[in-house]
């Protein structure tokens, strides 16, 4: 908003001519979602406890020591984070900009489903939310919605083709079959946030590293010099969603700032279903949707055990881990939760350096 209102005064005025720049507006994004998350903070947690009697309904079946540590600990701190994130970037994105709605429309949407379904639980007092063929449902026409409307945005052939990263003249046509592609990646992001948000800050971190990684492929792909230089995929105008990942990041840290162990508040579906659709939303509009797996690759591995559980439980009637997701497995053999939680960061940053390797490798 305020990059719309000064831009007619930035010839007269110096100052104003600072909104025009993306790295300026995208630090002022991060730092406007952390202090108006500091300033919801104990006033969202305040709410969320007078309006949740017995907290987030914990797992019958899930680590013991949950029952005694986590009871009466408030959920749907997922809608700090969106009104930090949501406020920030209006603020200071180019709302002209089609890529940032977009995404903007998954977000909130995912945010929604997610909200439904921490609402349902608490009403039922159980873990039993929407049902999962529902909720799927739900995410793949918003999804398919959003990525249809990304393809509508990019130019041709660029719009309905995927990049692969390292191999700089390889795009796969895709062609109608496009946005259910998007969807997919959108979906499968969503829900591996989702199985990876079980422990104390565990899927805020690598979440918000995930973001900045992306804030910087958005700079790149959106800077036609960049991208030439790089030789990567210049994308007209993706460079504002580069705002959007700065506001997801100071959103984040002010998250964080509560939810650190012990968590004060758990952010929910509300929270994991956005961010993760977000991030999802952010790669198709990027062209970096393969990058997408290798940075986010600890959601990945969360995701992946909880499939392979699943399948080689109904075929053998055994468990590959003591539980899933993974780090429930961990949990069970006696780690400490502030152990679990770091190691899974360190890894987190390991991949995130992995896919930022990939914009030069060529």
């Amino acid at each position: 908003m305020l990059y719309v209102l000064t831009r007619p005064f930035a010839d007269q005025f110096i100052l104003f001519n600072l909104f025009r720049y993306i790295t300026f507006r995208s630090g002022a994004a991060c730092l406007t979602a952390l202090v108006v998350s500091f300033w919801l903070g104990p006033r969202v947690i305040r709410w969320l406890k007078s309006v949740q009697a017995n907290g987030q309904p914990i797992r019958l079946d899930g680590p013991e020591r949950h029952l005694r540590e986590k009871q009466g600990t408030p959920t749907m701190g997922g809608v700090l984070i969106l009104m930090a994130l949501v406020f920030s970037t209006l603020l200071w994105v180019d709302l002209r900009n089609g890529y940032v709605w977009a995404v903007l429309y998954v977000t909130l949407g995912y945010g929604a489903l997610g909200f439904a379904d921490d609402y349902r639980k608490l009403s039922k007092c159980n873990h039993y939310g929407v049902s999962a063929r529902s909720k799927l449902i739900a995410q793949a026409v918003i999804g398919l919605l959003a990525a249809t409307w990304i393809a509508w945005l990019t130019r041709p052939p660029l719009a309905t083709g995927v990049a692969v990263p390292v191999l700089k003249e390889v795009l796969i046509p895709l062609s109608f079959a496009f946005p259910f592609f998007g969807m997919l990646v959108m979906l499968g992001a969503s829900n591996a946030v989702n199985l990876t948000d079980g422990l104390d800050g565990l899927a805020i971190v690598p979440t918000i590293i995930v973001a900045g990684v992306f804030a910087l492929i958005a700079y790149l792909a959106g800077n036609r010099i960049f991208a030439e230089y790089l030789q990567l995929n210049h994308v007209a105008g993706v460079g504002e969603l580069c705002v959007f990942c700065a506001a997801l990041i100071g959103a984040g840290l002010g998250f964080l700032w509560f939810n650190a162990p012990p968590a004060a508040v758990f952010m929910g579906d509300t929270g994991s279903l956005a961010l993760g659709g977000a991030l999802g939303a952010i790669a198709v509009a990027t062209k970096h949707e393969i990058v997408l797996l290798i940075v986010g690759g600890l959601f990945v591995v969360e995701t992946v055990s909880v499939i392979v559980q699943v399948f080689w439980y109904k075929r053998t009637g055994r468990r590959v881990f003591l539980m899933a997701p993974l780090h429930h497995h961990f949990e069970k053999k006696g780690w400490a939760e502030p152990t679990i939680v770091i190691r899974f960061w360190i890894i987190s940053m390991i991949l995130a350096l992995c896919g930022l390797a990939t914009l030069k490798i060529r």
